[in-house]
């Protein structure tokens, strides 16, 4: 699942919590007054477990600190050699061959092997957490000797070398894996072990170096990684100093920072914005049934004035779900739906709904702010569709959109990941974002010649499923976010292909 799912999850609660923490940094640790030793990370994702089972994207650093991956995932993306130090497949591509690193240890002395690959596998799988699906090809796991292993797979998986870069790669101490101690007790064999004492679970987290770690030492002797609710508590730390670095998503507070010389800034784009519309077989709302009518919802919402208005330009309109690294990518599809009422309208009425319908909507204040809520409202209001809009607290969201299945679509904010197969399952193939377990003819087939292909094959399969998706209206994205990643100038720091928030691996001193 995504960051949004991660957010609904934090039990971080108002300024006054936020206040506590910034107490509680260290006073610009990454400065060279303390030679750089010490890294301060802002953060509004939480991580309320850290068993590798419950990992997913957006909180990776949390787990990153304490156990390692099977791949490493460089910033742009490149796959290299960590506790995997080779890895191929066979001609069908349902089976994968790692070669394990030998010497190393878990941080409670359990050696580190091909068992311990077996059952960290399994028990991700079985784990019950957002990006368990990410294994569902996953059949079983042989041991063919200490340092190798063959993942046997049901069907290619075009995105497992990447999901074992990411949360479904994390080894930990199969020692552990079953007594739940992992949650507050992380036994991995990454670069820092968790300092209990001076760690509040949802606020800060706290991790000093390992002295014997197996590969090179990280560069800052401690760790911290504080949770907060609000950036405007996030900009008043990086202001004084006392965070080293963090994403800012809000246009505003972004502004709140442009003339400080003292912080560096890169922007970036990871997240796009937009209306995710589950219900394409008119289970809830049968309107959505009608592909015109979802056409006519693309073409009412004004993307321009919208980003112009709401984020002050800071992103890119779009009306398609894949990202810009992808190779299903096309840069025509951004702009497919111009703003067109008048359109919207005539599409309306060929549909049969000439007279509107009305579409609920839950809403997440953090997610959506008033002035979005407002304007999707009067531009579907202005081609007959009335919004009525569902306040929602983040239990309820979980609880109501993805196992009630109570709306037919929903604001969101998803990460455009760079490769292909990662979005196709998280959007296309039924599952969370295809609740409703949408199909069709076309659909269906390219999905297949993705998943099997390889190359061009599976390139051009993704470029036609891309375009499938925006003409039948699948969605109606609105932009791509540019965020911010802001760092003191004590910080050497580049945003993570594939990521919203930078690898733990690309923070180093500036000097």
């Amino acid at each position: 699942m995504n960051r949004y799912a991660t957010r609904l999850g934090a039990s971080v609660t108002g300024v006054a919590a936020a206040a506590l923490v910034l107490a509680g940094c260290g006073g610009g640790s990454g400065s060279s007054a303390n030679g750089g030793s010490e890294l301060d990370i802002a953060t509004m994702t939480s991580a309320q477990s850290l068993d590798p089972a419950d990992a997913i994207g957006g909180a990776l650093p949390y787990f990153q600190a304490v156990y390692d991956t099977l791949i490493k995932r460089a910033p742009d993306g490149t796959l290299k050699p960590m506790l995997a130090t080779k890895w191929s497949y066979d001609e069908k591509r349902t089976r994968l061959s790692l070669t394990l690193r030998k010497g190393v240890k878990f941080a409670d002395g359990t050696p580190f092997d091909a068992e311990a690959v077996k059952a960290n596998l399994k028990h991700f799988k079985g784990g019950g957490g957002g990006a368990a699906k990410y294994l569902n090809a996953l059949k079983s796991v042989k041991v063919v000797d200490a340092f190798h292993v063959e993942l046997e797979l049901s069907a290619p998986e075009p995105a497992l070398l990447f999901h074992l870069s990411d949360a479904a790669g994390l080894m930990a101490s199969p020692a552990k894996l079953k007594d739940g101690s992992l949650k507050t007790v992380p036994e991995g064999t990454g670069p820092y072990t968790l300092d209990k004492a001076g760690t509040a679970v949802g606020s800060k987290y706290v991790f000093e170096r390992k002295k014997d770690y197996w590969g090179k030492a990280l560069p800052y002797k401690t760790l911290r990684i504080s949770v907060f609710d609000n950036e405007t508590a996030i900009v008043n730390g990086l202001k004084t100093g006392q965070i080293d670095s963090a994403i800012l998503q809000d246009a505003n507070q972004q502004k709140a920072l442009a003339s400080d010389k003292r912080l560096k800034r890169t922007d970036f784009a990871f997240d796009f914005q937009g209306l995710l519309l589950f219900d394409r077989d008119g289970k809830r709302t049968p309107a959505l049934r009608e592909v015109k009518v979802r056409q006519a919802i693309n073409h009412a919402l004004d993307r321009e004035t919208m980003l112009d208005k709401i984020r002050q330009g800071r992103g890119e309109v779009t009306d398609q779900v894949f990202g810009t690294e992808t190779k299903a990518y096309d840069k025509a599809l951004d702009s497919h739906y111009p703003h067109d009422p008048a359109k919207a309208r005539k599409l309306m009425a060929e549909a049969g709904y000439a007279k509107g319908f009305t579409l609920k909507l839950p809403r997440i204040s953090a997610v959506v702010s008033d002035a979005l809520a407002s304007s999707i409202a009067t531009d579907l209001k202005a081609v007959g569709i009335t919004v009525k809009w569902d306040q929602l607290d983040g239990g309820a969201a979980v609880q109501k959109v993805y196992r009630d299945r109570a709306y037919s679509a929903m604001v969101m904010n998803i990460g455009q990941s760079p490769v292909d197969w990662v979005t196709a399952q998280e959007l296309v193939v039924p599952g969370t974002f295809n609740m409703f377990g949408t199909h069709d003819r076309t659909g269906k087939k390219l999905l297949a010649q993705m998943q099997a292909g390889s190359g061009k094959q599976a390139a051009s399969a993704s470029r036609a499923l891309n375009r499938h998706l925006v003409e039948q209206g699948w969605f109606a994205p609105l932009y791509r976010m540019t965020y911010t990643l802001v760092s003191t100038d004590q910080v050497k720091v580049v945003p993570q292909s594939g990521m919203a928030v930078p690898s733990l691996y690309n923070y180093s001193p500036a000097s």
